[in-house]
């Protein structure tokens, strides 16, 4: 078993989490959803990123607004829903009891063994 693809799965697991809670703060341009994955290290590209987005929009849980750009076309900025807002809160306590347990069977593990 490959530590990497484990890792990856870790990360793709909680990439909506992620996605949603930067969205929340405020609309987003997909390179910026980017960006801010970039400097927490939860590292996307955009070929991982269209398509969750869409999944999250069909979903009811995203919508977008068409902004002009003033480097080209116009651009898709993504804000959350009220659904969104709901989903995102529930996703937030499922997290925390899922580090909370996590935590619980692993306090006793350290990196020496």
């Amino acid at each position: 078993m490959k530590l990497e693809n484990t890792k990856a799965q870790m990360r793709k697991g909680v990439l909506e989490l992620c996605i949603l809670s930067i969205i929340s703060e405020e609309e987003a341009y997909t390179s910026d959803i980017i960006e801010k994955l970039k400097a927490i290290e939860l590292i996307v590209v955009e070929g991982t990123l269209y398509p969750l987005l869409t999944r999250l929009k069909n979903a009811g849980l995203l919508h977008y607004n068409w902004k002009e750009s003033l480097k080209g076309p116009p651009r898709k900025y993504y804000y959350i829903t009220d659904a969104g807002h709901e989903f995102l809160g529930e996703l937030l306590v499922t997290w925390n009891q899922l580090v909370h347990v996590v935590n619980l069977s692993t306090k006793n593990i350290t990196n020496d063994e």
